[in-house]
């Protein structure tokens, strides 16, 4: 069985924790109690108990007894690390809509008007925030832009070249993957988009290492919800364990692959499952002639 060595940053990959940590830095006081945590994440409390017994161990949080009542805050030595990688609380950190609509606005003259780039930007802040999405500003600029460039490649002339989506449960695995791997074989002869049914905050930890491995980085990639435009752009459509969550739009390829989840696998499992997703990518390429 392999040696596991989990970097303690690497222990904030798992959304729950990371959400975990989100709650307590924005809570009254900055601290709070793993009943209330559990209520709020609509988990049991055990469950809420295993991850915060993680973060303890790693440092991440700070325990406090009062009586009967138990209270955890972000260690101080840890908050800085914490704020870079969680960004800082929503107040600090909500968005400047217009000026990505200005922005995005530049991008796309002549394609879309400054209305229809003002609403996609809104709803994109929208679908990210209701998941606690970290880097909400930077992240809403790029979900509105990919969206945008879906909904652009469906009104006009035939595309150049196909488009691929994958979708997976959180977006934050094997949809990843997937992706990752295929923009590193066929570059510009494909577009590439992921999304998730219920996605989560982060790529895992254990996902990049896996793809860095083989020598393809991640970029700057994160769990997207799944949207219509992206359906309605894609020329083929993955599915990986998302269930009937994808829209079905005639014209469209659907394929659904049977991949194990690896959350929570070790290292070697993960590495498998790499290895039949980047099979099956070499096969989807070989299919589409790119």
């Amino acid at each position: 069985m392999d040696a596991v060595v989990v970097p303690p940053i690497a222990v904030l990959a798992d959304p729950t924790r990371a959400r975990i940590l989100r709650l307590i830095r924005d809570a009254d006081e900055g601290r709070a109690q793993v009943g209330r945590l559990a209520e709020a994440l609509g988990l049991r409390q055990p469950t809420v108990s295993h991850h915060m017994k993680a973060l303890l161990a790693d440092g991440f949080v700070a325990r406090q007894p009062e009586g009967r009542v138990v209270w955890y805050s972000i260690a101080p030595d840890r908050y800085d690390r914490v704020a870079a990688l969680l960004g800082g609380p929503a107040a600090e950190v909500e968005p400047d809509l217009e000026r990505i609509t200005a922005d995005l606005s530049v991008r796309f003259r002549g394609v879309f008007g400054a209305e229809t780039i003002a609403a996609y930007v809104a709803e994109s802040r929208d679908l990210l925030a209701e998941r606690g999405a970290p880097l909400l500003a930077s992240r809403t600029a790029a979900f509105a832009a990919g969206r945008l460039e879906s909904v652009a490649r469906t009104g006009g002339e035939p595309a150049a070249v196909p488009g691929v989506l994958f979708v997976c449960v959180q977006n934050a695995g094997r949809s990843q993957l997937a992706a990752a791997i295929l923009k590193q074989l066929a570059g510009e002869r494909v577009v590439v988009r992921t999304a998730g049914s219920e996605p989560g905050t982060e790529v895992r930890g254990e996902i990049v290492r896996a793809l860095d491995e083989i020598g393809v980085g991640i970029g700057g990639e994160f769990p997207k919800p799944l949207t219509v435009d992206a359906v309605r752009a894609a020329d083929v459509v993955v599915t990986m364990g998302c269930g009937d969550a994808c829209p079905i739009y005639s014209g469209r390829r659907y394929l659904d692959w049977d991949l194990e989840d690896p959350v929570g696998k070790p290292p070697s499992a993960v590495r498998a499952i790499r290895d039949d997703i980047d099979r099956r990518v070499r096969e989807l390429i070989a299919e589409l002639g790119i």
